[in-house]
């Protein structure tokens, strides 16, 4: 009587609608990185500061018309307010000040590694967050416009009203957390709900900005702007493909 050789079977993938299962992306496509991948998201800084110091000073030194609109529509908004809102602005400005910002995205750092199974995306958000802010200091330095004449109901930082940092800085770290949660998580209701809220923070935080008195109109747009721009160009340079990519391979 002869044994039977039992041949160990390689285990069979979970086919999934998502790639990774929502636990890692090691398959994703990424960028080697190189001087010539600096020197071109440098270059896409210097363009969009550049566009940003120009908006800026067309709207404070040529379009004055439109500066009275800002002053109208700001104190419009500070006749408004109630003990609710500022209550829930105080809440919301603060989701993205500096040392909030920062601490999301020390956490989101580390997080994203023990998630993704690899350092890129950590990385991609880290200069992500660094651009902007080099940015956002360059042209509120060089334009230089005052904060709204209205009652503020915080202590004004020491950078200029235009663009809003907070905005900018709102957009590329929550905006960047909801792409990397859209591309990579398995379970899409939840990929779903949880950038919902991710995307309804910047939203929350401008509107914040401008009852609070801390910025003009056109400076929450601005920073808006600032913010979407950069993270577009960052993520379009340093993440390129999509997952689907991917899916059909691995499905095929």
């Amino acid at each position: 009587m002869s044994d039977a050789v039992e041949v160990p079977q390689a285990p069979t993938a979970r086919s999934s609608a998502h790639p990774f299962a929502g636990t890692r992306a090691a398959g994703a496509p990424r960028q080697q990185w190189s001087l010539a991948l600096f020197a071109r998201l440098v270059l896409g800084a210097l363009v969009l500061g550049t566009l940003l110091v120009g908006l800026g000073l067309v709207l404070t030194q040529v379009l004055d018309s439109w500066t009275h609109t800002d002053v109208s529509l700001e104190r419009w908004i500070v006749a408004h307010r109630t003990t609710a809102g500022n209550a829930i602005t105080a809440v919301a400005s603060d989701l993205a000040k500096t040392m909030t910002a920062a601490a999301v995205a020390f956490v989101a750092f580390f997080a994203l590694r023990l998630w993704l199974r690899r350092w890129y995306e950590s990385w991609v958000l880290v200069i992500a967050l660094a651009g902007e802010v080099l940015i956002f200091l360059a042209v509120s330095a060089i334009v230089g416009r005052a904060r709204p004449p209205v009652f503020r109901l915080d202590p004004a930082p020491p950078t200029s009203s235009f663009p809003s940092g907070h905005t900018a800085a709102a957009v590329v770290v929550y905006g960047f957390l909801a792409f990397v949660i859209w591309r990579y998580m398995a379970r899409r209701w939840l990929a779903t709900l949880i950038c919902v809220s991710l995307i309804a923070i910047p939203v929350a935080v401008g509107l914040a900005r401008l009852y609070r008195g801390a910025h003009f109109p056109t400076d929450v747009i601005a920073g808006a702007v600032l913010g979407l721009v950069w993270l577009s160009f960052v993520v379009r340079t340093l993440m390129p493909g999509h997952p689907n990519a991917l899916r059909s391979t691995t499905q095929s």
